[in-house]
């Protein structure tokens, strides 16, 4: 299988570290169909992967002063690239988040499907949510919907990285993606060509407190925080709109018999390789 990653960021460049020769990460900032089409007719994948997106520096809360921006790589940009596939009749696979929920569900279980209607408040949100309204009305597409990346490979787009460099932290529960296993489930779309939504969260749901037990426990006996609400983040001017806190629920995935591992078994075995990479520098 030939892949074609647009996106020549943190997540698009860890598909391609473990798919190797397999992908090809194109380099082309897209701003048009013609972008998109040039680089499929020049490298001639059997499937593409959208992982470019505005996810703002330092965090999300760039998107709200720079909306057009935002639209533009969260919205826009899916769209273009989508008419390419569609033009050549290349399946694509688009990278959604899971951000744009917020709160629990009306489900019982306080759980968001994947066939919900987003509630968005923040620009990247509603950017993000955009694209998937536009998306989902396509055939030969499937949306790949993470939340919070977890990884065992330091960067500052991995949350242990994020969560170990506040001082303040809010202890929410949130559905989590472990990067490993989101690699393996993104390559079993591509391969079955899936269609539809699907949220590659990992089972389970884990805590902020959690992910800092595990890396005191396992990486810096050190460490420390203050932890304080999700109203005090506003508050206190540490983020300009509350945060996504949410509960995904997975079972599309299911009908094209692809499994991944709980929450709590998968995230002690990313932390301990976490602290291995820590130690070898």
């Amino acid at each position: 299988m030939k892949i074609l990653i647009f996106g020549n960021g943190y997540l698009g460049n860890r598909c391609k570290d473990v798919w190797k020769d397999e992908a090809t990460v194109s380099n082309v900032h897209v701003v048009s169909k013609h972008d998109a089409l040039d680089e499929i007719r020049k490298f001639q994948p059997d499937v593409v992967l959208n992982a470019a997106g505005i996810k703002g520096k330092p965090n999300v809360d760039w998107c709200e002063d720079h909306q057009l921006e935002t639209i533009q790589g969260n919205t826009l940009m899916p769209i273009l690239l989508a008419q390419a596939c569609q033009e050549v009749g290349v399946y694509l696979l688009h990278m959604g988040s899971g951000c744009i929920f917020y709160g629990d569900s009306p489900h019982e279980d306080k759980a968001w499907r994947e066939e919900d209607f987003g509630n968005p408040r923040p620009v990247y949100s509603r950017a993000k949510w955009a694209a998937d309204l536009v998306l989902t009305t396509l055939p030969n597409v499937g949306i790949a919907r993470i939340r919070m990346p977890i990884d065992w490979k330091p960067s500052e787009s991995n949350l242990i990285d994020k969560l170990a460099s506040y001082s303040k932290i809010i202890d929410v529960e949130n559905s989590v993606t472990i990067v490993d296993d989101m690699i393996d489930v993104f390559h079993q779309l591509l391969e079955k060509k899936a269609t539809g939504i699907f949220h590659v969260s990992n089972p389970g749901t884990m805590k902020h407190r959690e992910l800092l037990g595990l890396y005191k426990e396992l990486v810096d006996p050190n460490h420390s925080c203050e932890w304080i609400s999700n109203d005090d983040l506003v508050a206190q001017g540490l983020a300009k709109k509350g945060r996504s806190n949410n509960f995904l629920s997975n079972t599309q995935l299911a009908q094209f018999g692809i499994t991944i591992r709980p929450v709590k078994e998968a995230l002690r075995d990313t932390i301990q390789k976490y602290a291995q990479a820590k130690k070898r520098g």
